[in-house]
């Protein structure tokens, strides 16, 4: 039985199908992909992707960006969304260094602050054109899931 789940970046949701022969569909289109090794799919020859969980949830960097992916099984109702402008780590990690300050005009697709990981270095990225209104880290912090590092106006 083919298993749909939602797929959420700065984008917006989208929503992504995987058949019970592999196959994969993100809102109505083949997605390319190929078995690499143990715990690596290959997505249409993009690169590899790393993973990092925490419970119905995941984040996958990909090429520099992060993806958060949240499994919803039938019946279920999606968990609220983030406080609207907040910027939080996708996993515990160490900040290397904040590229931002109070005051700084940012736009979408800006790194505001990189983090590192499981020996990879992770940007955070503003999802949308804002005002940095605070900064809650620096470089050196240990960050936890879910704890704002920056706040957009």
């Amino acid at each position: 039985m083919p298993r749909t789940i939602t797929l959420r970046d700065s984008r917006g949701e989208h929503r992504a199908t995987i058949d019970d022969d592999g196959g994969v569909t993100v809102d109505g289109a083949e997605i390319a992909t190929r078995i690499a090794g143990p715990g690596e799919v290959r997505v249409a020859e993009m690169g590899r992707a790393f993973v990092a969980v925490a419970g119905d949830v995941r984040w996958v960097f990909l090429n520099g960006d992060v993806f958060e992916i949240e499994v919803l099984p039938d019946g279920r109702r999606r968990r609220a969304a983030a406080a609207d402008g907040s910027l939080t780590a996708p996993m515990p990690a160490t900040v290397v260094r904040v590229e931002v300050s109070p005051g700084d005009a940012v736009r979408r697709g800006d790194t505001l602050v990189i983090l590192e990981a499981m020996k990879m270095e992770l940007p955070v990225r503003a999802a949308s054109d804002g005002i940095v209104k605070t900064v809650n880290c620096q470089a050196g912090d240990l960050v936890q899931p879910g704890v704002a590092l920056i706040h957009l106006e």
